[in-house]
């Protein structure tokens, strides 16, 4: 059995909660780009000063309309800044919001609402809104319960986010502050189902402690890549999955600019109009981004020095691995010769075809292909793998600039504690490791070992602390 930990940086009063974060960023400089929407005409920033005054007058809505602190709600939408924005209002108003993912079956979506207790449910659109009230009509498990649907845009069929605001109007600041205030660290900020594979999905509890604590520690973990000066990013992994919210919450309290698009589709012509400085992926989008880099110099005279450049990025990268795992002293004198010449020649075009600005990418939810991996480091772009589960709110192991294995999924986060049992089994203790799973206390108690999260994955730490992931167990 081995065991490494690292210290947590950040600690937050334990009376405070996430919406904490939003007051303080708004503090700090009202003017502040928080998000950016993407219109016909391009994107449009959003201030911090008025994202909070939105959330607030949301919030006033579900209020008025007479959700009480603790009270769940749920949220059917793609990725996009109205997912940001409903959430916070659901914080600020005191309840407890319940992703459902958009891949759900009607079965598992009537499920999440019956097992959560949701009695309001916002949805993105017209088609969505037909899907939910439809399951309503039709379900035996919700006949016996009232439950108001609203959509998430300003000038659909009414109820929706303009109607919903407008309805709050009567209420006070101070009853707003009431609600917002109720919850502490402890409490539950959201309920997120697991995909549910083996069987009806689980609700994870995720406390405004796991949300909060991991968004300001991994931004002091990071600082490099989430504090950057003019930082921002584009979002398009599904905001019903915890790490993306978890990351969206990081890019707040760091103040790095969000923008939303609802799925990679569209992602080269958006990576060149929003032009972002780091990236959050999956690795199947790296190996997209790779093989559209590649599709485009292909046919061109320019596709063998690409296919040259690629090779050459993929050796430099391996090299310093290698040198920093104490297998070698780096890349050579003609590979360095070799790689400052496509630095000049191909690199930079690869970058421009990210957007010109990305320097990081951060890559979870799965294996890393270590060929992308290197390709996109020897050509500047450093992509870090990261490892975590909904349970632990995403990232519980982060490479970082500083500390980088190739193929591992790195150190701990702040605050956390990885353990590999005798079996292999990862275990999980830390300040990300979620309450337990809601109305299951059999499965919570599976869940948990002398207070470590059975992962489930199979994996080892090498002696510097670096997790690799070998398999499930």
């Amino acid at each position: 059995m081995r065991e490494v930990s690292t210290k947590l940086l950040v600690e937050l009063e334990p009376g405070s909660n996430v919406t904490d974060l939003l007051r303080q960023r708004e503090a700090a400089n009202p003017a502040h780009a928080l998000y950016a929407r993407k219109g016909p005409n391009g994107w449009t920033d959003v201030p911090a000063q008025k994202f909070l005054h939105d959330v607030c007058a949301l919030a006033k809505g579900l209020i008025a309309g007479g959700l009480e602190p603790g009270d769940t709600v749920a949220i059917m939408s793609s990725t996009c800044y109205e997912w940001a924005l409903v959430d916070f209002a659901i914080w600020f108003a005191g309840g407890v919001s319940v992703p459902i993912d958009e891949a759900s079956t009607p079965g598992q979506m009537e499920w999440i609402l019956h097992h959560s207790g949701a009695r309001r449910v916002f949805a993105e659109d017209r088609g969505k809104v037909a899907l939910v009230t439809g399951i309503l009509e039709t379900s035996a498990l919700l006949e016996d319960r009232l439950v108001a649907v609203v959509r998430m845009d300003v000038d659909g069929a009414a109820p929706n986010l303009a109607s919903l605001s407008g309805a709050g109007m009567g209420v006070t600041d101070a009853e707003l502050e009431r609600h917002r205030s109720a919850a502490g660290l402890d409490d539950v900020a959201s309920v997120v189902y697991t995909a549910g594979t083996t069987g009806r999905p689980n609700g994870c509890e995720i406390t405004h402690g796991n949300f909060a604590l991991v968004a300001v520690n991994a931004v002091a973990f990071l600082p490099d890549i989430i504090k950057a000066q003019n930082a921002r990013t584009l979002m398009f992994l599904p905001l019903a999955n915890v790490p993306a919210r978890a990351a969206q919450l990081a890019c707040l309290h760091a103040g790095a600019t969000v923008g939303h698009i609802t799925g990679p589709a569209d992602l080269p012509a958006d990576l060149g109009t929003f032009k972002p400085t780091f990236l959050l992926a999956v690795p199947r989008i790296f190996a997209k981004l790779r093989a559209d880099a590649a599709h485009q110099a292909a046919g061109s005279v320019k596709a063998g020095i690409f296919a040259a450049a690629s090779a050459a990025a993929v050796r430099f990268s391996t090299a310093e691995d290698n040198a920093a795992r104490g297998r070698g002293s780096g890349p050579g004198m003609a590979l360095r010769a070799q790689h400052a010449v496509f630095n000049q020649l191909a690199y930079p075009k690869l970058r421009q075809f990210l957007g010109g600005r990305v320097r990081y990418a951060v890559s979870g939810s799965g294996p890393l292909a270590p060929e992308d991996a290197h390709f996109f480091r020897g050509a500047g772009i450093r992509v870090l793998e990261c490892y975590g589960l909904s349970e632990t709110t995403a990232p519980c192991t982060a490479n970082t600039p500083a500390r980088t294995k190739v193929g591992s999924v790195g150190i701990p986060l702040p605050g956390t504690t990885i353990r590999v049992a005798e079996d292999g089994e990862v275990l999980v203790k830390g300040i990300g490791v979620f309450k337990g799973y809601h109305a299951n206390e059999t499965a919570t108690a599976r869940a948990f070992v002398d207070g470590f999260f059975r992962t489930g994955d199979l994996g080892e730490l090498d002696p510097e602390g670096f997790l690799t992931i070998t398999g499930r167990k």
